[in-house]
């Protein structure tokens, strides 16, 4: 899932891809890089963004989609229920929902009546209080699967089909530094819940542990991809990523060794 970021304040290529034109462009050569998915957003979600109506983030995204509709199965990156209606009657094809449905009271029931995948998010608050909300008394994986699954039943009983649920453990939403990696680490728990998981890596904080001291977001690249590889082997539905060639990249190593197995 190639990430396009229609922002000009996303954490690490905010404004690259503000204009509408350079976002289409960006997001072909995503797809020619290997990406299946377009993930296509215009609200940056990272701690202390600026939150959108949803008429501000449909006027910077719509252009985008409608151009991209048909090339390639796109992602909603949204919280607002009219921004996924508008986004689907577009051509999108799939609504991905950082906040699991807590933001919008009318996300369930919308996702149910337009009949498409939702991909439903682990996160607690919004941009200006998830890091102070990353606070779990007790297990830290066993919360947030307890709490991802409060949210799928919801979803469930708002009509919302099986088949059409993936969840995500949300790295980096209402989590910092060890939490991210112990969620990373574990994240094969959250599958038990019995859907297909996204993992969404790409450039964060948690990745600083990785590198020198000095370092920007884009250098997080090499240790995105490293995880892309290991969740692909271990059987991940789809992986996050600013940078779709370093993962494909790292993807591909792992299928030239597994074909070697004894």
């Amino acid at each position: 899932m190639g990430i396009v970021n229609v922002t000009p304040d996303s954490f690490s290529d905010g404004g690259k891809w503000a204009a509408a034109e350079d976002a289409i462009a960006h997001g072909r050569e995503l797809v020619a890089q290997g990406a299946t998915i377009l993930d296509i957003g215009g609200e940056s979600t990272r701690p202390g963004a600026t939150m959108l109506t949803p008429e501000e983030e449909w006027a910077r995204i719509a252009p985008v989609i409608e151009a991209l509709a048909g090339e390639v199965t796109i992602s909603v990156d949204t919280y607002h229920a009219a921004t996924a209606r508008n986004a689907i009657e577009a051509g999108a094809n799939i609504i991905n929902d950082v906040t699991g449905g807590q933001a919008d009271p009318t996300m369930f029931s919308t996702v149910a009546a337009l009949g498409v995948p939702y991909i439903l998010q682990h996160g607690r608050g919004n941009g200006q209080s998830m890091n102070s909300l990353a606070v779990y008394d007790g297990d830290l994986v066993t919360i947030v699967k307890s709490e991802l699954s409060q949210q799928l039943q919801l979803a469930k009983a708002a009509g919302i089909a099986d088949s059409n649920i993936i969840l995500d453990p949300g790295l980096g939403f209402a989590k910092v530094g060890e939490q991210d990696w112990e969620v990373l680490a574990r994240w094969k728990e959250i599958e038990e819940l019995g859907y297909p998981v996204l993992i969404g890596q790409s450039r964060k904080r948690f990745l600083a542990a990785t590198m020198p001291t000095e370092h920007t977001a884009v250098e997080r690249d090499t240790a995105t991809a490293a995880v892309s590889g290991i969740m692909w082997e271990q059987g991940a539905w789809g992986v996050r990523v600013h940078n779709v060639a370093a993962t494909v990249s790292a993807v591909a190593v792992h299928q030239q060794l597994r074909k070697w197995e004894r």
